[in-house]
């Protein structure tokens, strides 16, 4: 039987983390009862530099019952990171791991679906959503003009698909040969091209506790997803500055024209206005440039993307075979 690690990034998750646990142990042991999954099957639960009582929950589960694993980083790292992080640490055991986030959105009955598909032979199988009926108008709106600008820009992206997802082991082995520093994972996924398919299923409301995506991180997201996928936008920078330069061109012919015809006018308005409108547009230009300048050189340092602090395991790893920084096993 195969063994599966469901990796859960937890970032101030005190208040859902109990009734996730408990829950995701009662699917544990229903998928080892029909013998789906290994009895050596575990969850890790990844907490990403939380100011509440998150680490203490997780190792008080992990003395409780060794099903539950831990890993802490020193830091927070974003939730991309985290969920990297306990990916890279799951990989090292399991023959295939489920990500999904600790707020029981994700219908965790899915999980048997996913599995299905996986014995079938698929290597990345996506948990998406059939519906947004749950979500405001805003955010409905906003979701589906994303995904649309995301594919347009001609980035690989499963639509309404988050971080739901199962990935057997050679995927995440193929996951780890990508070194950016700038992580978007439901873009880089689709790229390994290994054999997928989707089970859908249905979101629900968030069992406790607050959003960690308010309306800005929701936003900074987006626009990382956009610049770590495609360099359209700079190329659609490029054709502007053309169509502009076309444009005067043509202003240019026509003002030699009005002068021949006796019809000059003064016009400082539209001459306000021209230069007004081109200057924002080269210091809307000169940002976008400069993001990706800006990503250039972060990637440029190499610098690891976590470090691990503390790992509650049964397990024994090799600490001298991590790219991500020393730890420490408790």
């Amino acid at each position: 039987m195969d063994l599966l690690y469901l990796v859960v990034p937890c970032y101030n998750e005190q208040e859902v983390l109990p009734e996730t646990a408990r829950q995701l142990l009662e699917k544990i042991s229903i998928l080892v009862q029909k013998k789906k999954i290994s009895p050596k099957s575990r969850i890790l639960f990844v907490d990403d530099g939380s100011s509440d009582s998150t680490w203490e929950i997780i190792a008080q589960l992990h003395h409780e019952n060794p099903v539950y694993q831990g890993v802490s980083l020193s830091r927070n790292e974003g939730h991309q990171n985290a969920l990297l992080a306990g990916l890279m640490t799951a990989k090292r055991f399991c023959d295939m791991a489920i990500s999904l986030d600790a707020d029981l959105q994700d219908d965790i009955d899915a999980i048997d679906q996913m599995l299905e598909k996986y014995h079938d032979g698929c290597d990345v199988v996506y948990g998406v959503r059939d519906n947004r009926d749950t979500d405001s108008f805003f955010k409905k709106a906003t979701a589906q003009g994303y995904y649309k600008t995301l594919k347009h820009l001609g980035a690989e992206l499963v639509y309404n698909h988050a971080d739901y997802r199962l990935m057997s082991r050679r995927a995440l082995e193929a996951l780890e040969q990508y070194p950016e520093s700038n992580l978007f994972l439901r873009g880089i996924v689709p790229m390994i091209g290994y054999h997928s398919d989707v089970v859908y299923y249905a979101r629900k409301e968030r069992f406790a506790g607050t959003s960690k995506y308010p309306l800005k991180k929701m936003f900074s997201f987006a626009w990382e997803g956009v610049t770590s996928l495609s360099i359209k936008p700079i190329s659609m920078i490029t054709k502007l500055g053309l169509i502009i330069f076309l444009v005067s061109i043509g202003m240019l012919v026509y003002s030699v024209i009005r002068h021949w015809m006796g019809a000059t006018i003064t016009g400082w308005t539209s001459l306000a206005v021209s230069i007004w409108a081109i200057g924002g547009l080269q210091l809307f230009a000169i940002g976008i440039i400069g993001q990706y300048i800006g990503k250039v050189y972060l990637e440029s340092k190499h610098r690891p993307k976590y470090f691990i602090a503390h790992y509650l395991s049964d397990e024994r790893i090799d600490h001298t075979k991590t790219q991500s920084g020393s730890k420490r096993q408790d």
